[in-house]
């Protein structure tokens, strides 16, 4: 039996400049076999949300190190849901206080991880996020 190649978008939104950890983590997700799209850095949600509509991808994985995920987390959830992509799922990682935690799962993130979250364990959350969602990926 074929396995699901499982396709994610990597973003780095907003003004932050510094990308080393999503490109850790795009190498990561692709060494485990899946498809991995990086859109590069100081993406704006709409740029976020188009790409991940013409890639048709099952997964977006924001990075943010700036602080700005309160302003740009709900406008990422906010198009995705006006773009009918409710099937997405979104992941967030860098640095993200544990008091905004409840605010970003909220917003409608499956997950957050954190500096020092091990690579296996994301790989592992997404593939088992993805069967459990039942999304169907060519």
């Amino acid at each position: 039996m074929a396995e699901i190649k499982i396709r994610v978008l990597v973003a780095k939104p907003g003004l932050d400049g510094h990308d080393r950890g999503a490109k850790v983590i795009a190498r990561a997700l692709r060494d485990a076999g899946m498809e991995v799209i990086y859109t590069g850095l100081r993406q704006t949600p709409e740029m976020i949300v188009s790409a991940a509509l013409q890639e048709d991808v099952d997964v977006i994985g924001l990075s943010i190190l700036s602080g700005a995920h309160n302003a740009i987390v709900p406008r990422v959830m906010g198009l995705l849901k006006q773009n009918q992509m409710d099937d997405v799922l979104v992941v967030l990682g860098g640095i993200i206080p544990d008091q905004d935690i409840a605010g970003m799962k909220q917003a409608g993130v499956a997950a957050i991880f954190q500096p020092g979250t091990a690579m296996d364990d994301i790989v592992k959350f997404i593939r088992e996020s993805v069967t459990a969602r039942g999304i169907q990926t060519s």
